[in-house]
């Protein structure tokens, strides 16, 4: 132990935030356009904009309704806080607002290096864990993008009952494959929620969010492969 810490030991599981670490999740002009296209809803093009501007700052405006992020604790209550947020946003109807909600979630796609990168770390004997902030059940985006295949373990804060960067919630990331903080790493986009394992002694990798359609997760194979080198703490 140094300071309180466990001594970091060879890397064998990564944990991975699914939200724009794993998974793309479009943009609100994307999500726009598709639901208008399920509801045949006409907007013309400064009302599209307006309402574009809106959503691109959606879950920004959470925060505000929604402080303590409770959204990310049971479905019913995600659906509550979209509702309501929607009540602020320009030129949506109810079947609009409806379209939206399903044509978010159906927009998320992996990044191209998602599943080659999960797939190595499977050859190398890495176990692989999901832990998010979600209020929903993201299994089925995992299939629909060919990455549950390459899952050992998933945690939803909806299932725990607590959100990053409480530590609870990577406990029990932790807990799902018997791993330990010190052969543990942990990756994301957001310091201020993907850190919240530092505590406990697991390492974090914090990739910022990207435009392209690859998300630079080819740095995990790096990272895991320098922790096994002979000389790692030298």
């Amino acid at each position: 132990m140094t300071q309180g810490f466990p001594v970091p030991g060879a890397i064998d599981t990564v944990i991975f935030d699914f939200h724009t670490t794993l998974v793309d999740q479009g943009d609100s002009d994307g999500w726009l356009a598709e639901a208008c296209a399920r509801t045949r809803v006409d907007l013309d093009e400064d009302q599209a904009a307006e309402l574009t501007t809106f959503l691109h700052l959606l879950w920004d405006h959470a925060r505000e309704v929604d402080p303590d992020a409770e959204r990310d604790l049971s479905a019913a209550r995600h659906r509550e806080v979209y509702d309501e947020l929607m009540t602020r946003a320009p030129h949506a109807t109810p079947e609009l607002v409806d379209a939206l909600y399903e044509a978010v979630s159906d927009g998320w796609r992996a990044y191209s290096d998602a599943a080659p990168v999960l797939a190595a770390l499977r050859d190398m004997g890495v176990a692989v864990v999901v832990l998010s902030n979600t209020g929903i059940d993201i299994s089925g985006v995992l299939r629909r993008e060919g990455l549950m295949d390459y899952v050992d373990g998933m945690v939803l804060s909806w299932q725990v009952g607590a959100v990053k960067p409480d530590p609870r919630i990577f406990a029990a990331a932790l807990a799902t494959v018997g791993a330990k903080p010190a052969n543990a790493l942990m990756v994301g986009d957001s310091e201020s929620h993907d850190a919240g394992g530092v505590p406990l002694g697991i390492r974090t990798l914090i990739l910022p969010r990207t435009g392209g359609a690859a998300h630079g997760l080819r740095t995990v194979l790096g990272v895991v492969a320098a922790s096994r080198r002979p000389d790692f703490l030298d």
